[in-house]
């Protein structure tokens, strides 16, 4: 089993993240894990902060010479700007220069600030901002790398940004990353691609924010992962709870989702076909995501991953309350993003990771890589035989 715990503020110190259940033997280095959260800050429309965040990393425990050790794995992100947040972000008996009253419609600030009885929303943003997306791709960094010792690879690719959306079938493999990647707003149609970068510019002109899809698609992944038994072990419950959870997002779909519903039955469900040279059960259609019943099937697992407009824009218009005066006001400003829909993809990924190692972790177990891997090799060795019919009783 995986359990993972990230803590941290925006503007704080550091972020942390510890990880529990990765198998000894699994080689990581720091580089790595860079790599990774350097793409979390790709895509045409960023803010300034992408530009000097270097995500300054530090393997603190549970790593030893490039290699797991099957104890516990903490990390912790570096805040850069940690100097400018000194006073502001001290956890010294104190009060802020500045308390924040004018909470922003579609963040969490005013909820925040009801449920746990604050006056400042600084006390609500800086832990749901999406910085703390960072820590999880640290985590979901890891959760890749075991993945993939048994095939699995994950991908994600832009389908839609503000108005604009390709009109392309294709999807991106695991090869395209790199030159996906290298897109502006990591999108695999050079025509939409386009298009999104004009609504970026007509979104940034004006000082608004956009939206967008992401579709995530993990390859390699094997039968098995999940249950049809309890609601709680359905694999794509286990997939929309873990990627709603990322800020900002309003939507997920697992395969076709809200599009089979407008369907008829003969033309909503994968049919099944027997590959006997490979000995394997095939489905040429991927309608249903990859999962049935609850149950990964053996094909690519993908899902649709739906970002609001952030909710703090470069020109403050959003009609709000402040919470002392009860006067009429707009909402306050923060450092923002015009988009962060290419960045949210990368997070997807690492949410999709997360789960299905988890997954896997449970079905196939293992206290080091070798015995995970093999483990994963003779369920696989064995799971298309024929199954043995139950004699009756004498």
């Amino acid at each position: 089993m995986l359990r993972y715990l990230t803590a941290g503020e925006s503007h704080g110190r550091s972020l942390v993240v510890v990880l529990e259940g990765i198998p000894a033997g699994l080689a990581i280095t720091k580089e790595e894990i860079a790599g990774e959260l350097a793409r979390r800050r790709l895509g045409y429309g960023r803010g300034p902060r992408m530009r000097f965040e270097q995500d300054e990393i530090e393997l603190l425990t549970g790593v030893r010479h490039g290699r797991t050790l099957g104890s516990p794995i903490a990390i912790e992100i570096a805040n850069t700007e940690w100097p400018k947040w000194v006073e502001e972000m001290s956890p010294a008996p104190g009060e802020p220069s500045k308390i924040l009253t004018a909470p922003r419609p579609g963040h969490a600030d005013l909820a925040g600030m009801q449920k746990y009885g604050f006056s400042d929303a600084r006390d609500v943003l800086e832990r749901a901002s999406a910085r703390e997306t960072a820590a999880r791709v640290v985590a979901g960094c890891l959760a890749k790398a075991l993945m993939a010792t048994i095939g699995v690879q994950i991908v994600s690719h832009i389908t839609a940004l503000g108005a604009a959306a390709s009109t392309s079938s294709q999807r991106p493999l695991p090869e395209d990353l790199a030159t996906l990647d290298e897109t502006e707003v990591r999108c695999m149609d050079p025509d939409a691609t386009a298009a999104m970068v004009a609504e970026i510019k007509a979104a940034a002109k004006v000082g608004d924010s956009l939206g967008g899809v992401a579709e995530v698609i993990a390859y390699g992944v094997p039968v098995g992962l999940g249950s049809h038994v309890h609601w709680d072990r359905k694999i794509d419950g286990l997939l929309a709870q873990a990627l709603m959870s990322i800020q900002a997002i309003k939507g997920v779909e697992i395969g076709d989702g809200f599009a089979v519903s407008a369907r008829r039955g003969s033309e909503a469900h994968d049919a099944i076909y027997y590959d006997e040279p490979h000995d394997a059960y095939l489905r040429e259609t991927t309608r249903a995501g990859g999962v049935e019943g609850g149950i990964t099937t053996g094909g690519p697992v993908i899902a649709h991953v739906a970002m609001k407009p952030l909710a703090t824009l470069n020109r403050p218009t959003l009609h709000t309350v402040d919470v002392v005066t009860k006067e009429d006001t707009v909402s306050f400003k923060e450092r923002t993003d015009v988009t962060a829909v290419p960045a949210m993809g990368v997070v997807a990924e690492s949410m999709m990771a997360l789960v299905l190692c988890n997954e896997a972790l449970r079905k196939f177990g293992g206290d080091s890589v070798v015995e995970f891997v093999r483990n994963h090799d003779s369920f696989l060795a064995h799971c298309n035989e024929t199954p043995s019919v139950a004699q009756p009783a004498s």
